[in-house]
């Protein structure tokens, strides 16, 4: 159990709290000991006065005056504490409760009530302070500090209010402490629930986000994660299911055209050779298809980009396309201003603009046209292929880009795709716009901002 994220967050969280407290409780000791050096410091200095007090009677009437002394002793049990006047043979000439006794009933009963509330509880000794008159002895003070009241239901209540806080504060912390801890490790238990769903084959698996912070931000990339594994599943399983059905149909035609030469129900000729030679050569298509699909899907590690001045680039191609182009009768015609540049990999926009012409080529009718245009727009470079072909219908567009997908008869269904693929890794995008019947025009837009690798 131990082992448990939420517990150890609860764990962790509780030993703060308990730090706090107990720093509350540090903090609490040295405010109270220094409340109460701070009254030993005010009652030593209520010592000194009447010191200075009893020096100044002695001074004045020559000696111990036993009225004005006792005046001294009621007035030092008044601020605090009780006192006994020693002379220098150590003989008590005057102590409070004797000073007390001299009072009139009624002086004496509003002089302990004042004092009521110092004089609860008494310290165990008095302590002696010398008197000195002139740099000679005359005598000695003792006192015997009183227990403050006050002091004493300060530091009670005080305790009383610290002690109900640390029980209030102490429910209200753990019971925080298991509400945070949850919300903590719900997200990463329902991430671990999710990641273990991918585990056993299940894409589907997504997490409710909710907040910006680093546990939603890793909640999202993952949700981004399952996605894109979803897609790829798909995509997966899409792939191999079109490449079986692609080799069905050859192999289907070879293995019966081949059982019928065993039986003998077909002849060994030139004829039926040249058919079984055919299919391979289909068989051939197909698998080539594949590996330059795959070579265009991993082509975002191997692509070498460098600067390229479009029009001439351009030309080049279009020049290589002219003798089909004449042949079948089609127009081709390139719009590019001089001094277009863009950073892309030679080989493979080369493949992206053949491809494209191609597939041009071939929806296009004599005396159809074709065209090449590109520009910049904002911070892309624009490439432009058009035709005035058959175009595509609406219900194929969202899926011409699919592998294996032929909106039309002939071919493999892999050209799109592989130029897709292609511009994805310039970190590109392919735009496609048709009127069936009209022609297509295609679009592609690469970052124009230097790239080196």
């Amino acid at each position: 159990m131990i082992k448990s994220l939420w517990i150890k967050f609860l764990f962790l969280l509780l030993s703060v709290s308990l730090i706090a407290l107990s720093a509350t409780l540090f903090l609490r000791e040295l405010m109270i000991k220094d409340f109460r050096e701070y009254l030993e410091g005010e009652l030593e200095d209520r010592v000194y006065w009447v010191m200075a007090d009893i020096e100044g009677t002695y001074e004045k009437y020559s000696g111990w005056e036993d009225g004005i002394i006792s005046e001294d002793a009621i007035w030092a049990w008044m601020l605090g504490f009780e006192i006994r006047i020693l002379n220098m043979n150590g003989v008590v000439i005057m102590d409070t409760e004797k000073a007390l006794n001299t009072l009139s009933p009624l002086a004496r009963k509003r002089v302990m009530a004042i004092s009521e509330l110092r004089s609860a509880e008494r310290s165990d000794r008095f302590l002696p302070y010398p008197l000195f008159l002139g740099g000679k002895e005359i005598g000695s003070l003792e006192v015997r500090f009183l227990q403050p009241k006050k002091q004493d239901i300060f530091v009670k209540r005080s305790n009383r209010f610290l002690l109900i806080s640390l029980l209030g504060l102490g429910g209200v912390v753990v019971l925080l402490s298991i509400l945070f801890s949850k919300k903590l490790t719900n997200p990463i238990h329902k991430l671990t629930s999710a990641a273990k769903a991918i585990s056993e084959g299940n894409f589907k698996g997504r997490i409710k986000i909710s907040g910006s912070d680093e546990i939603s931000r890793l909640s999202q990339t993952f949700n981004r994660m399952s996605q894109s594994l979803e897609t790829q599943e798909s995509l997966r399983k899409k792939l191999i299911s079109n490449v079986a059905h692609e080799l069905r149909t050859p192999v289907s035609a070879m293995r019966g055209e081949i059982e019928g030469m065993i039986d003998g129900i077909i002849p060994v000729n030139k004829e039926q050779l040249q058919s079984l030679y055919d299919e391979t050569g289909r068989l051939k298509n197909i698998l080539e298809g594949i590996e330059e699909l795959t070579h265009a899907q991993a082509s975002v590690l191997t692509i070498r980009k460098q600067a390229i001045e479009l029009k001439p680039f351009l030309r080049n191609i279009m020049e290589g396309f002219s003798r089909p182009f004449f042949d079948k009768g089609v127009n081709i015609e390139l719009q590019c201003d001089e001094g277009v540049i863009i950073t892309a990999d030679p080989d493979r926009l080369s493949q992206i603009v053949i491809n494209l012409l191609s597939n041009a080529l071939k929806a296009t009718e004599k005396d159809g046209k074709v065209w090449i245009k590109s520009d910049t727009k904002d911070s892309e470079v624009f490439i432009e292929i058009g035709d005035t072909g058959h175009g595509i219908k609406q219900e194929d567009l969202p899926f011409i880009f699919e592998r294996f997908y032929k909106a039309s008869e002939g071919g493999l269904g892999l050209g799109l795709a592989i130029v897709k693929e292609l511009v994805e890794a310039h970190e590109g995008r392919i735009e496609v716009k048709s009127e069936y019947g009209k022609g297509a025009v295609f679009t592609v837009y690469i970052p124009s901002n230097p790239f080196h690798s």
